[in-house]
């Protein structure tokens, strides 16, 4: 985060009325009934510091003195899907005060945390505040805009990192519906640095300033339903301070679990919380099989394994990322005490800037020459400092969708398969509390992304965590030989407070058939000359690299295997340099025409490095289609996985129209893919960027069957995959993007960079958590890969 002097929230003299209240805390609590959990009784209590009579219309309750408990018969809960609140008055002889009530109740219960008598998945994120124009101030339209863009992304979690929040952000948390981890404004990670010496969490000499942080939290927030945890704050190390902190918070509130990540034996704590472990550890975490840690005796640590487990902080979204965020939720949906978690964090926290010529950018750490900074470790959000959504979120919200889209029964083309005009669709909520009703469900049936037919049909109310079957009929026929695809969307009816109808809840596609690939025609024999001419294709005989194709001029496909680092690959760009991957050589040891095509066989390694890929191009023309087949094999010593395996290409820069069939519509990698549904896109080059504050690695589509890469005349290059390619397109290189610091120091080259990948390395979450998981690693393996080329 920026330090930054000032004062940022308001600071009010206000003369108060004689008699007024000076505190009120309001208890509402809530039993579900057995055949509804989503209502039932509530008792409400005002605690005030002076007498005052409670109204609440609604609930039919009229001047009622405001500290007797009142049995209500009958009242929805407060959760985050179903926000629900009762508006109510206290009078005392000086004043009204308005007040919001939700009913609920918070309870651990054989390791679970609970809320409304229900397990809760908190799917969150940490919550920086921060503005990239006016810094620590957040107007009060921003703050409603940055939640109303979580809603409909689908979170449902906040932890106030690491202070409280504005009060505003907890009466809008309260109104739309957020669980919220309330955060005191501690934390005192500098001494870490210096072994944790004279760290003020265990000297009693600083008790009273941690209780003081403490109480003006708890009492400034508590009555706001929405915060279902207290945190004693964060990275302070562990100490008798925080002790007392959580005796004082369990006394004046126990409605509350307390949370705090550094109590990692949990001494003062009711929830065991974790940052940045791996899935393993989750794994073992879920299964109580945890490592015992050193500060704990048999009664602790007993205590800790019966304790639910959350990830305070986890997918550290720096740059492009973060990886791997599927396999946690498959672990937090496996394990009932794995609750979920916050993905670190919402925000990039650059400060817009111009250069003197007006473009715009946004600076982070070093920029303004401070001594001691992070670099760009501030700008690691799911939103982008002008709170654009990064593919991240994206990628977040597709796996924490409301509605999971599931396609029952047996493979297409099985014998079992249902009838082409038939298909079962199941529709999952992954709602805790609330029924999902007034949805429509859409469906597309399409070939090679040309729509064949579509229709929708209404959706019953889906109880919560439950089920659904629906039959779509009359599904048109797959037709022609290219490949058919069913997706279906499932979309509100309504409006809500946070979206208009037409949003979309949850989406899903099968494959009805396999595209018909058409026999190749006989190759053509090569002609030699000045040039080697295959078909349309022309070669250079001395490196055997193609030169042009038609009436295009090109210049590759050579093989690539380097990609500007993300800041996730922070566990493998000093390995990956020192193997000499960003400056690779090519040798060319044959170039030689056969009767079925050219064939030039190539050493690929780094100056000084063993070890190497031995390339094998096998060229082949058929009609006006080029046909490459590309076979490596590792030669030496590989200690490190690859950024990426594939060609590059150079193409002319007015091939600036990309249409592809494949996935999209954005980027998409092997650990970062849920997102992305197969379907026909256009966009520009310049629109495939993704404007990472802090330039790398982007942009990459995935699951590609072909393109075609046009000027404005509708002329260029046809790509195609056998079966598919992962396609990348930016008007640099990777070496440029690779040294640039800025946005504004990429500067378009006179040539498109075209990488048509066999596969590229995943992207984890290394710049701060685990590296990418070993099957997403992209290991130097023989292996053999298809492309085609057709010039258009």
């Amino acid at each position: 985060m920026w330090w930054l002097p000032g004062i940022f929230r308001d600071v009010t003299l206000i003369h108060r009325p004689a008699g007024g209240l000076t505190d009120f805390f309001v208890h509402a609590d809530f039993e579900p009934s057995e055949s509804d959990h989503t209502v039932g009784t509530g008792l409400l209590r005002v605690d005030t510091d002076v007498p005052a009579r409670l109204s609440v219309p609604e609930l039919g309750i009229t001047d009622h003195p405001a500290d007797q408990p009142v049995d209500i018969g009958c009242v929805t809960g407060w959760s985050a899907e179903q926000p629900r609140l009762y508006d109510g008055t206290l009078a005392t002889e000086g004043e009204q005060v308005a007040i919001r009530i939700g009913f609920r109740t918070v309870s651990i219960v054989d390791g679970v945390l609970l809320v409304n008598g229900r397990r809760v998945l908190l799917r969150g994120v940490n919550r920086h505040e921060f503005h990239p124009d006016l810094g620590r101030v957040i107007p009060e339209e921003t703050l409603r805009a940055e939640l109303l863009l979580m809603k409909r992304h689908h979170i449902n979690a906040i932890r106030t990192s690491h202070y409280p929040p504005d009060p505003r952000m907890l009466a809008l948390a309260d109104e739309l519906g957020f669980w919220v981890v309330d955060e005191c404004d501690l934390e005192t990670h500098g001494f870490g640095y210096n072994g944790w010496r004279r760290n003020p969490s265990d000297d009693p000499q600083w008790t009273d300033a941690y209780l003081d942080r403490m109480r003006r939290m708890v009492e400034r927030d508590k009555n706001h339903p929405c915060i279902i945890l207290w945190s004693l704050g964060n990275e302070s190390g562990i100490g008798v301070n925080h002790g007392a902190m959580a005796d004082w918070t369990r006394r004046r509130d126990g409605s509350r679990p307390i949370h705090y990540e550094g109590d990692y034996a949990c001494r003062y704590v009711d929830v065991y919380s974790r940052m940045y472990s791996s899935h393993a550890e989750v794994d073992a975490i879920g299964r109580h099989a945890e490592d015992r840690h050193p500060d704990a005796d048999d009664a602790l640590d007993a205590k800790r394994r019966g304790m639910p487990f959350i990830l305070c902080e986890y997918g550290h979204a720096m740059g492009n990322g973060p990886g791997g965020l599927l396999e946690y939720r498959e672990l937090f949906e496996k394990y009932p005490r794995c609750q979920g978690g916050f993905i670190w964090e919402w925000l990039d926290h650059g400060i817009r800037s111009h250069t003197a010529d007006g473009r715009e950018y946004f600076r982070y750490g070093g920029d303004f020459g401070e001594e001691l900074h992070d670099g760009n470790f501030i700008v690691d959000g799911l939103v982008f400092p002008d709170r654009t959504p990064s593919p991240g979120l994206v990628e977040f919200a597709k796996l924490i969708e409301p509605v999971r889209v599931e396609f029952a029964g047996p493979a297409p083309g099985s014998a079992a398969a249902p009838s082409p005009g038939r298909r079962t669709v199941r529709l999952r909520s992954t709602y805790d509390h609330a029924a999902i009703a007034d949805a429509m469900l859409r469906w597309r049936v399409a070939v090679d992304g040309e729509q064949l037919g579509a229709g929708e049909t209404t959706v019953p109310p889906i109880p919560a965590g439950g089920t659904v079957d629906l039959d779509l009929k009359d599904l048109p026929a797959p037709t022609g030989e290219g490949e058919c695809w069913l997706t279906v969307t499932v979309e509100s009816t309504v409006d809500t407070a946070w979206a208009a109808a037409g949003h979309l809840l949850g989406d899903g596609q099968v494959r009805l058939a396999a595209a018909c690939r058409a026999a190749l025609p006989a190759p053509l024999p090569p002609r030699t000359g000045e040039l080697i001419e295959l078909g349309a294709g022309r070669f250079d005989p001395a490196d055997g690299v193609l030169r042009g194709l038609g009436e295009l001029t090109l210049t590759g496909p050579r093989l690539d295997v380097w990609r500007a680092p993300i800041d996730n690959d922070k566990p493998y760009r000093a390995g990956w340099r020192a193997a000499g991957l960003h400056r690779m050589h090519h040798r060319t040891d044959e170039v030689r025409p056969t009767a079925a095509g050219l064939l030039v066989r190539t050493r690929v390694a780094a100056a000084s490095r063993d070890a190497g890929l031995a390339v094998e191009y096998r060229w082949s023309a058929h009609g006006d289609l080029l046909r490459l087949v590309v076979s490596v094999v590792p030669q030496g010593e590989w200690l490190v996985p690859l950024p990426r395996l594939g060609l590059r290409l150079a193409l002319p820069a007015a091939l600036e129209h990309v249409t592809w069939f494949g996935g999209g519509p954005g980027e998409a990698y092997a650990d970062s893919r849920q997102a992305a549904r197969i379907d026909r896109f256009s966009a520009t080059v310049d629109e495939l960027q993704t404007p990472y504050v802090f330039p790398q690695e982007n942009g990459n589509r995935t699951a590609v069957r072909w393109a075609t890469l046009l000027d404005g005349s509708g002329h260029g290059l046809r790509v195609e995959g056998a079966p598919s390619i992962e396609l990348t397109a930016r008007r640099w290189t990777s070496e440029q993007l690779a040294a640039a610091r800025h946005t504004t120091d990429l500067v378009a080259g006179d040539a498109i960079q075209l990488n048509l990948d066999h596969a590229q390395h995943g992207l984890g979450s290394g710049s701060c958590g685990p590296a990418v998981l070993p099957r997403y690693e992209l290991r130097a393996e023989p292996v053999t890969f298809e492309v085609r080329l057709r010039a258009i």
